[in-house]
């Protein structure tokens, strides 16, 4: 075990949250790591467990865990898109501190430890996950960089999509507005409980936004809702989570005018600038899957963004 790893200290549920939000801050992380994530679903009554790895009093490692009793004696615990690392730690480190974590996470003796790396299989590094065992198959998004210019992401749509955003862009009367309303945030998660009944869809529980919100000094560092409305009416809104220098799509609706007119083209192509300009790096698209949700991961696909699959869940 190398000298760096002897050095490091690692703390349960007792790191403040600033030192927290620096180190994920700087390395744009998705949002299932954010503070504030873990500050909503336990609002919600999730339990959560966040564990950091210090050298000296400098960060290197940060993992938040959600946790739930399974047949009232399972312990199950998982870190979804973690553990954050510092660049420069070994993978011999990381290693060590996965088979750690795994021994000290503060949960029932009986107990089962998820890990899925924010990571492609390529870019883990070699003997990194030494010692534990893949039991899921990664999961893919799509990543748009935001640092780039206005110019080159529209250049980078696919053609047809591009097409139907010109379409949009065309039509008389639509009217966008990229804001972080509250009123009409909660408007949107109205529309999102129908359509779960309805299309049965299912996610994190429209409550969490609410509590995502409330966990954020102000609406406008929480979230930005994007909404389209025509001849008087909200045809069509897409929600995106604020966290740190990212940003993830959440919730997108549109009634029968607004697929047909094309307005969630309109929405993410105007909602792209809004983010870039409050200094957004990162938009994370969220998951696709053409076979059980075709049109929606064509749409995400048709963006322009990076397709990113995985490496898995580690156990």
């Amino acid at each position: 075990m190398s000298p760096y790893y002897i050095d490091m200290n690692l703390i349960w549920d007792e790191a403040p949250a600033e030192l927290w939000e620096r180190f994920y801050r700087e390395r744009v992380g998705a949002m299932q790591q954010s503070w504030r994530y873990g500050q909503a679903l336990q609002s919600l009554g999730v339990r959560i467990h966040r564990a950091v790895a210090l050298e000296g009093d400098k960060p290197v490692a940060i993992a938040q865990f959600t946790c739930r009793r399974l047949a009232g004696y399972l312990s199950l615990s998982s870190c979804a898109r973690g553990p954050l690392w510092d660049p420069a730690l070994p993978a011999s480190d990381r290693s060590a501190l996965y088979r750690r974590i795994q021994q000290t996470i503060p949960t029932a003796a009986l107990r089962v430890t998820l890990f899925s790396p924010d990571q492609l299989a390529q870019e883990l590094a070699p003997g990194e996950t030494a010692g534990l065992k893949r039991v899921m198959t990664g999961y893919s998004t799509v990543l748009v960089d935001l640092r780039q210019p206005l110019g080159t992401l529209r250049a980078h749509f696919e053609g047809k999509w591009r097409n139907r955003l010109v379409k949009a862009e065309s039509e008389q009367g639509l009217q966008v507005f990229v804001n972080a309303s509250v009123s009409k945030c909660r408007w949107l998660l109205e529309r999102e409980g129908q359509q779960r009944s309805t299309k049965n869809f299912h996610g994190l529980p429209t409550a969490f936004v609410q509590a995502w919100i409330d966990a954020a000094s102000s609406p406008a560092e929480a979230f930005a809702l994007s909404r389209v409305d025509y001849q008087g009416s909200t045809i069509a809104a897409m929600l995106f989570l604020i966290h740190g220098k990212g940003a993830t799509y959440h919730i997108g609706w549109a009634d029968e005018s607004g697929r047909r007119l094309n307005a969630h083209n309109l929405l993410l192509w105007r909602g792209l600038g809004y983010l870039r300009e409050r200094g957004i790096q990162m938009l994370d698209l969220g998951g696709v899957n053409t076979h059980s949700l075709p049109g929606i991961s064509r749409f995400k696909l048709g963006a322009g963004g990076s397709v990113r699959t995985l490496a898995g869940t580690y156990f």
